[in-house]
């Protein structure tokens, strides 16, 4: 890219989100730094993202017809998926008609919408290490699968994010309700269900990999614990020894180049010794990367925003030893107020990211508590800390 123009006139850049959660947010942020015109699109109004977008229009984004509509509106020169549950067949209509750019491509969001997509083209294609798997789209394949498979195992819904729809399978009185659960859970509905098999693993990382016009470049290793299938806590840099982040760097690198385009890509990934097992894919910054708001110079949305722009990366600066711990608030409210924030934020080399989401109806994350430490545990220790020190009222 040679230049960016200014908002609201016939030069600007405009850039649409499909989806407008916290990540979004952040990544309109560092795009309002550019001067580019952000349009933010999500299926309930006032979304984080939305607050911060220049526009912004509500509908489904599995509502093909209307995504087109807004498309052809607001003439965007990028789109950028923010969620895996988006019409992935008018993106790819629309990249091919050449009317704009999907981020990082249309093609890549199709196979990553999809987990039977994106796990066939890893292991069956790129001969990573995954972990065992069949596919199910009936009842009665699905009992064969797990049967195949094995107990102990996990069963997904194929087209689903932070957990929803997801079962850990331990005994043969778990497969009937995990099978409803999925069904229940799946982003586009009922439908298809990946079986995992467990595989045995040391720790688990996400390796955020940026593809801009220089090449490739690599974070430091995010640790990360789940609950769920959902994030709650990561750090960074996670230990692992010189031979294993090599391989994962290999892997990661592998993976996003078949997928292409340019952006942050959040690649999971299991370690077991030196050995690295493919889990699963993000074509966006993740959840587990928040981290790098306090730990990098250039955060995952920073470094998505210039390479999605085409501006060149030369360097990611780190600043040690960081820790993020999400804020889950369960309950019911339109009016979520949080507290005692003085007495949370006292301590040094802390920070607190209140996403501003309008309401809450089960269990939800809403915030974000960010620190750096001497070494990992401080860092993970203070910012539960924070957590634990904010008062929520409903």
């Amino acid at each position: 890219m040679s230049s960016l123009g200014t908002p609201f006139t016939a030069g600007a850049k405009r850039v649409m989100l499909c989806g407008s959660g916290e990540l979004g947010k952040e990544v309109v942020i560092e795009l309002q730094r550019y001067g580019v015109e952000v349009i933010a699109c999500d299926a309930y109004p006032n979304a984080p993202a939305m607050q911060v977008a220049d526009r912004a229009h509500v509908f489904s984004m599995l509502d093909g017809a209307e995504l087109r509509r807004v498309i052809e509106l607001e003439k965007p020169h990028l789109i950028v998926p923010e969620v895996e549950a988006i019409a992935t067949d008018v993106l790819a209509a629309i990249e091919e008609e050449g009317l704009s750019t999907v981020i990082p491509t249309a093609r890549a969001t199709q196979l990553t919408m999809n987990r039977e997509g994106i796990r066939r083209m890893v292991a069956e294609e790129l001969g990573c290490r995954t972990s065992p798997y069949a596919f199910a789209a009936t009842i009665e394949e699905y009992r064969a699968a797990v049967e195949g498979i094995g107990l102990p195992c996990v069963v997904k819904p194929i087209m689903s994010s932070s957990g929803k729809g997801q079962s850990t399978l331990r005994s043969p009185a778990d497969i009937q309700p995990a099978w409803e659960h999925a069904q229940a859970g799946g982003r586009a509905g009922a439908g298809k269900v990946i079986v995992e098999g467990f595989v045995e693993f040391d720790y688990e990382i996400t390796l955020l990999t940026v593809r801009h016009q220089g090449g490739t470049s690599f974070c430091d290793p995010v640790g990360h614990i789940q609950v769920d299938g959902d994030y709650r806590e990561s750090w960074q840099p996670a230990p692992m020894s010189e031979a294993a982040l090599l391989r994962a760097r290999q892997m990661a690198g592998d993976v996003t180049a078949a997928l292409g385009g340019f952006g942050v890509f959040g690649v999971e990934m299991f370690v077991k010794d030196d050995e690295v097992i493919f889990s699963e894919v993000s074509p966006r910054p993740h959840d587990t990367g928040m981290v790098t708001m306090i730990s990098q110079d250039l955060s995952q949305f920073s470094l998505h925003a210039r390479a999605i722009l085409g501006l060149p990366i030369p360097n990611i600066r780190t600043h040690g030893p960081s820790a993020s711990c999400a804020v889950v608030v369960e309950g019911q409210s339109k009016q979520v107020r949080f507290g005692n924030l003085a007495e949370a934020l006292a301590e040094p080399d802390t920070q607190l990211r209140l996403f501003g989401k309008p309401e809450v109806a089960g269990k939800r994350r809403m915030a974000v508590t960010l620190a750096r430490g001497k070494d990992v545990d401080e860092a993970r220790a203070k910012a539960r800390a924070v957590a634990e020190r904010m008062a929520i009222e409903l």
